[in-house]
């Protein structure tokens, strides 16, 4: 009776030996910056406004990031009225803070796919910030997203600093088109005169 090879099968991968991750891979990954998650719901009628604003949570890792917006904080939770921002820890999302009321916003209004664009913006927005992937981060407070009720309402605002330095507010605007992926036109208003268009990109 003849007699058959035996080859040698390397193991399942289930059956190796598990290699322990090196206290490196076990650590959180940091940000550059602690950044802090905020919530408001404007629903309320003859309510000043800001009086629902609140401070929800800070974070500085890549990882508390992911888990605070994976179960939390995205556009397609918010009912209408409501807001959420994504600032830099120690800066309120109100004009009179001192870091915001020298400054403007950039305002994207989504006219298409709300909830998938807004959805989208968002999140692109947020990896950016929490990414350094502007050059003028410094320049740059914060985001909003805000929900409103009817066509064409709903928004994102992109805040900065500064709102006398054309060239670096061009630059975040340019940026921000890039990273949002649209060529829909964005508007800069200043804070202390928010009807007013400055310019668009």
């Amino acid at each position: 009776m003849a007699t058959e090879d035996v080859v040698n099968e390397p193991l399942p991968t289930a059956a190796a030996e598990e290699i322990p991750a090196t206290e490196a891979e076990k650590q959180p990954h940091k940000l550059e910056r602690k950044w802090s998650f905020w919530f408001d719901n404007q629903s309320k009628k003859g309510a000043a406004w800001g009086a629902s604003l609140r401070k929800a949570y800070t974070f500085d890792t890549v990882e508390d990031f992911w888990g605070l917006y994976e179960t939390i904080f995205q556009t397609s939770k918010l009912k209408a009225n409501a807001e959420i921002h994504l600032f830099k820890a120690g800066v309120e999302p109100k004009w009179e803070d001192p870091e915001c009321a020298n400054g403007g916003k950039w305002t994207w209004v989504v006219s298409t796919d709300r909830n998938v664009a807004l959805n989208k913006g968002w999140l692109e927005t947020l990896m950016a910030l929490i990414g350094e992937q502007f050059d003028e981060a410094d320049e740059i407070c914060g985001v909003v997203a805000s929900i409103r009720p009817g066509a064409k309402q709903d928004k994102l605002s992109l805040w900065t600093r500064t709102k006398s330095n054309e060239a670096v507010l061009m630059g975040i605007g340019k940026k921000w088109k890039d990273i949002l992926d649209i060529t829909d036109k964005i508007a800069f208003t200043n804070h202390d005169d928010s009807r007013r268009t400055r310019f668009s990109v």
